[in-house]
């Protein structure tokens, strides 16, 4: 097991591709915390890596609530004495080129997308720095390294998040942590229910993905989730600053 004994936190692990993360770090002999908004999501996230055999719990928060998000993390260092891994991978997907996009949207995705992994991050950082050593895995998108059309907002906040991955592990490196972004491209869960809106249906974002992706389809979970792992894991042990994207190929083209 490449992460036994080690803990992990994971934010938007309710579902989707946080879900599929926490999965295999769980496989993986990790104790993972799995941090969403949602009180039934995470329960049932918790409920499957119980299942798998693997150890987890829960803790339901906002993360764009920073005394909640501290206070969630310091119950975490009390309870396990340490904090190895740190997937920030909570977010939103909003709508909208730059007339139409509600301002509201647009704070609410700076907010989640890019604030809460700075402060995630932040709170976890003199943990590991006294460890010597730690991992952090920041969630950006394919759409942080291509123009994404009439989504200015998701845009903005997901290159935002390769810059301050970036910069972190240029500061950080010399105390033995790790910093990385991971690039997924469409993956078929309901996160992307307002960008299939948007393009006028399941029918057209189908002939969207097949026309702009050299695979010609959407991503499994589990086919990010492997990513993840390995990120996380000592298996990218030389590996900080960088950023994986996996999209099949879109943005080769």
């Amino acid at each position: 097991m490449i992460l036994k004994n080690r803990v992990a936190i994971v934010t938007g692990s309710g579902s989707g591709i946080g879900r599929a993360g926490t999965l295999a770090m769980a496989r993986e002999g990790a104790h993972v915390v799995v941090v969403d908004v949602d009180f039934m999501n995470a329960g049932e996230t918790v409920e499957l890596i119980h299942e798998a055999g693997g150890t987890a719990e829960s803790l339901v928060l906002d993360v764009t609530d920073d005394d909640a998000l501290e206070a969630g993390i310091a119950s975490v260092v009390e309870h396990h004495g340490r904090i190895d891994i740190l997937h920030n991978h909570a977010g939103a997907q909003v709508a909208g080129d730059l007339e139409q996009v509600a301002i509201e949207g647009f704070d609410k995705s700076w907010s989640l997308n890019v604030r809460a992994h700075f402060m995630a991050a932040r709170f976890v950082m003199p943990i590991m720095k006294q460890a010597g050593k730690g991992v952090i895995l920041n969630t950006a998108s394919s759409s942080g390294v291509l123009y994404d059309r009439e989504m200015i907002a998701y845009t903005t906040t997901k290159h935002a998040v390769i810059a301050m991955t970036r910069q972190m592990a240029g500061d950080y490196a010399k105390f033995g942590i790790r910093v990385n972004a991971l690039c997924p491209g469409w993956v078929d869960t309901p996160f992307n229910e307002p960008f299939i809106a948007q393009m006028g249906g399941r029918q057209a974002i189908e002939a969207y993905i097949a026309d702009k992706v050299p695979l010609g389809r959407w991503a499994d979970v589990s086919e990010i989730a492997e990513p993840i792992l390995f990120l996380v894991s000592d298996r990218s042990s030389y590996m900080t600053g960088q950023i994986l994207v996996v999209d099949g190929g879109e943005t080769v083209v």
